[in-house]
């Protein structure tokens, strides 16, 4: 990377970590830190909801879907956008009306209300591991960006570095930082692949003909997918937007139930078309270009062993000229630390909101919150960089840690809005049971019918459980 595009990278960087700084003075209490004092608007809410789901994992991942089946990757990101739009038609009014109520800041103190403190517990330490997991998926994005993009850059140092400065600014400025640097990355993405990535990268691969005469029809198709890889992703991102925690600090951070409902449509639209397309068309031009021999002078020549997700950096490493490349890679880390950054938020309210405060007794003093709740998310933030560095494959990790806490949390979410009958013991074995049956057949390797998911083996054991014991054991906290 030439001195040019360096700095304009560096002070991106420091533009971000001084937004954190920013924040860090106006925070007086963990309300300013974890929901950001409750009066985010819609515009602000739409923008950070989409840059975190769909972020840096779901950028270098599609990368990656695109480098390998073409167009037909766009179907991940659909399942995004009815995930949304579900959630804001039926999830949204009831529990943004309740939280409002409450004052809650985390997921899990819904099933407090629901159920009981226990169910609370055992729900706050599922959503922590998750987000644990998929914060260090956000890591690992960055770090293989950088070290494709930084001749000489190895993975490790690249993942020390995307931890200290997503850790960082995240730390600093919590809920309020975050929002504001998400509305910030989002738009710098869509700016440098709209107007920098694409344009350039379809010129540089020889255009239409070139991608014609080097792939076959089915990279251009929307049916080149299997109904098992489709159902799939459907019944592991759909769930998510019904128990994941970035979502529901969010929910609860916007001035009113009609202003986070607008803010979810808009983010759905955002994730199908807008940014599917986008992200698999420049992995559909990486892989024209690897064909055609473009990465043979960075050491992968056509036919060379080469990981997909590596595909797109380098395609932008090889293309982007002085100046455009380092927008272009800012635009990247942009997304990744947009997900990253709230992921780590989420963990952190877990452990701070829904573990630590039930365990033991913490100072009810502000400023002694704020402080242990900073020291909270330093930790998690250092846990997430080790877990990263012993994980190579981004797409795969990020679906792992949506997994683990879909197939264990749906079930008794959909029971405590839906489902009178469902109950705290039925609540509880239905989480354990469905996040261990997943993750049971995830580390097992055990081989499933038509090649399908653990996870949905995971929530339909959730859904026996739940539904058996819930008549067995009847009783919870609300009805």
């Amino acid at each position: 990377m030439h001195l040019i595009d360096l700095i304009i990278f560096i002070v991106y960087m420091l533009i971000v970590l001084g937004i954190g700084f920013y924040f860090f003075k106006k925070n007086k209490n963990i309300e300013d830190y974890y929901v950001g004092g409750r009066k985010m608007g819609s515009f602000h809410i739409g923008l950070s909801v989409v840059a975190t789901d769909v972020g840096g994992g779901f950028s270098i991942g599609l990368g990656g879907l695109g480098f390998i089946m073409g167009l037909s990757g766009s179907w991940m990101l659909f399942t995004g956008l009815i995930g949304a739009w579900l959630s804001a038609v039926f999830l949204i009014p009831k529990a943004g009306a309740i939280a409002s109520r409450h004052k809650f800041y985390t997921f899990p103190q819904l099933f407090e209300y629901f159920y009981s403190p226990r169910v609370a517990l055992i729900a706050g330490i599922i959503s922590a591991i998750g987000y644990i997991g998929f914060t260090s998926s956000q890591i690992l994005a960055g770090a293989k960006l950088a070290s494709a993009s930084f001749e000489g850059l190895e993975i490790n140092t690249a993942l020390v570095i995307m931890g200290i400065i997503a850790v960082g600014y995240t730390v600093l400025g919590g809920m309020k930082a975050v929002i504001y640097t998400d509305t910030f990355q989002w738009l710098i993405l869509m700016g440098g692949m709209i107007f920098i990535g694409i344009p350039i990268s379809f010129v540089a691969i020889g255009g239409m003909p070139a991608i014609k005469s080097t792939l076959s029809s089915d990279f251009l198709s929307l049916n080149n997918i299997a109904w098992q890889t489709l159902l799939n992703w459907a019944v592991t991102i759909i769930p998510i937007w019904f128990v994941g925690m970035t979502l529901y600090q969010r929910i609860y951070s916007t001035r009113s139930i009609k202003e986070a409902k607008r803010a979810w449509f808009i983010a759905g639209l955002f994730e199908w078309p807008i940014m599917a397309f986008m992200g698999v068309v420049l992995g559909l031009f990486a892989r024209v270009g690897y064909e055609n021999g473009l990465f043979e002078s960075l050491g992968y020549a056509a036919g060379a062993s080469i990981d997909a997700e590596m595909g797109l950096p380098l395609l932008l490493r090889k293309v982007l000229p002085i100046g455009l490349m380092g927008l272009m890679m800012a635009a990247y880390f942009s997304a990744i630390m947009s997900t990253a950054d709230s992921c780590l938020m989420a963990a952190s309210g877990n452990i701070q909101t829904d573990i630590l405060s039930k365990l033991f007794k913490l100072p009810t003093n502000n400023k002694a919150h704020l402080i242990i709740s900073q020291l909270v998310t330093l930790a998690i933030g250092i846990l997430s960089l080790l877990l990263a560095w012993n994980m190579k494959n981004v797409l795969e990790l990020m679906l792992y840690s949506y997994a683990f806490m879909v197939s264990g949390l749906f079930i008794p979410v959909l029971g405590a809005f839906f489902w009178k009958k469902g109950s705290t013991v039925a609540a509880i074995w239905a989480m354990l049971t469905g996040g261990s049956t997943t993750l049971f057949l995830t580390l097992t390797s055990v081989k499933l019918p038509y090649s399908l998911d653990p996870n949905i083996f995971g929530i339909l054991a959730s859904l026996i459980i739940f539904v058996i014991l819930s008549y067995a054991f009847p009783g919870r906290a609300r009805n």
